[in-house]
């Protein structure tokens, strides 16, 4: 059993009702280690390079990144990366978010997310890496 996939989803109602998302969001990465850490319960990849990242690997933006330049929804999206981080959930194009389908979401305000960088992030210290 791997990690569940609606609990790190970011959705609409967090986001334009609540105004608040109190949980880690989950992202995919084009390539990944044949290992994993929990929360994560099995890897998705062959490749054994220890450069790679596992499955269940949290990064958090770090603090001191400026969100102030971005839509009051993108704010509170980027806060909660701050505060919950995101967990690398599935194989995928890097670095990519995901959100539960709503036709209410601005694709074109979400998209502005692109302009976050890998070094804008930092790993969350991990437990044991499982590579069984």
């Amino acid at each position: 059993m791997g990690l569940p996939i609606f609990p790190g989803l970011v959705r609409y109602d967090e986001v334009f009702g609540q105004r608040e998302i109190t949980h880690a969001l989950r992202f995919t990465a084009q390539r990944t280690r044949r290992a994993y850490v929990s929360p994560a319960r099995h890897f998705a990849s062959s490749d054994t390079n220890p450069n790679l990242p596992p499955m269940g690997m949290r990064v958090r933006l770090k603090a001191s990144f400026d969100v102030s330049g971005f839509s009051p929804a993108m704010q509170l999206i980027l806060r909660a990366l701050k505060k919950h981080g995101m967990i690398l959930a599935d194989n995928g194009s890097n670095w990519y978010v995901s959100g539960t389908p709503d036709p209410r979401w601005n694709d074109a305000e979400l998209s502005t997310i692109k302009a976050l960088k890998g070094s804008d992030f930092e790993v969350v210290k991990m437990g044991t890496i499982v590579t069984r």
